[in-house]
């Protein structure tokens, strides 16, 4: 068996949206301060699927929903190992790190 497993379907979904002029313009806004921090202009298009992605990553209690109504959504994603307790038991050098 491979070290890498198969890819994942990567074909994009392509999706219309209406937007109150209130956030299509904090968008832009964000759009600029991002080309101000990176030096890189990115169209707001190109930022809202990963702004999305980030959304969704942090949102713990979505992730847990979708865990436990959808398993089948977490097909394909790889496992994550259970973390060691803290306090004892750890060979590594590093200092545990707070769960954020």
């Amino acid at each position: 068996m491979l070290k890498l497993g198969k890819l994942p379907d990567r074909t994009p979904a392509k999706i219309t949206i209406a937007l109150t002029p209130e956030l299509n313009s904090a968008l832009r806004d964000y759009a600029a301060i991002y080309r101000d921090a990176y030096g890189e202009a990115e169209s707001v298009a190109d930022l809202i699927p990963f702004m999305l992605e980030a959304f969704l990553d942090g949102d713990k209690a979505f992730a847990r929903a979708r865990k436990a109504r959808l398993p089948e959504a977490n097909k394909g994603k790889p496992t994550r190992r259970a973390r060691k307790p803290r306090g004892g038991g750890t060979t590594s050098s590093f200092p545990s790190m707070p769960e954020i």
